[in-house]
């Protein structure tokens, strides 16, 4: 999908309104979400109508895969595929039940991944995500023990680690609902 078109659905807008409003032919505006690269005039136009900036109006030129990449690194090629943003939702509420209990949270979703074969990024990302907490949990935990600080302090941070699991859950849930991305995810992927 051209940016173009994400930009003019996200302000409610038909390409016949989008076109009224600038003053633009109604084949420009289709000829630009079909991939033609907006410039000059139709350019300064278009961003000026939907009050973004210019460079937000490119769409990013991907080179072609060649094969030798592809086979060594095939998460480029599954990324084209179509995403089920309510399926991948999902799988990371699927941590929530196992929350509680940081080692395993990561068990649910991976238990989904493996059987349903959904093997998008974003769903790598959650399970990766899920797994580093995993470890994580139990290391901060562990050193809070061995320092000895007291019982109140084990319990408090026992609650914390619980909830800041919980919390990264439903936000990044909020986000896959809304923008179709995760808004806590990790630089490189475990899986």
């Amino acid at each position: 999908m051209s940016e173009l078109k994400k930009i003019r659905e996200l302000k409610n807008l038909t390409q016949e309104e989008l076109a009224q409003q600038t003053g633009l032919s109604v084949r420009t505006i289709q000829r630009v979400e079909a991939g033609m690269q907006p410039k000059g005039y139709t350019l300064k136009t278009l961003a000026a109508v939907l009050d973004i900036p210019e460079k937000d109006l490119y769409t990013p030129i991907i080179p072609a895969v060649p094969e030798t990449i592809a086979e060594e690194f095939p998460e480029v090629q599954e990324s084209s595929k179509p995403v089920n943003l309510t399926f991948i939702k999902i799988i990371n509420l699927s941590s929530l039940p196992l929350a509680w209990f940081p080692v395993a949270n990561c068990i649910p979703p991976l238990a989904i991944l493996l059987f349903t074969k959904e093997k998008s990024p974003i769903t790598r990302q959650i399970i990766s995500l899920q797994i580093f907490l995993a470890v994580i949990s139990p290391v901060i935990f562990m050193i809070i023990v061995l320092l000895k600080l007291g019982s109140g302090s084990v319990l408090v941070t026992m609650v914390l680690l619980v909830l800041s699991n919980i919390f990264i859950i439903l936000r990044n849930a909020y986000e896959i609902d809304k923008k179709g991305c995760l808004y806590y995810k990790l630089n490189f992927s475990i899986l």
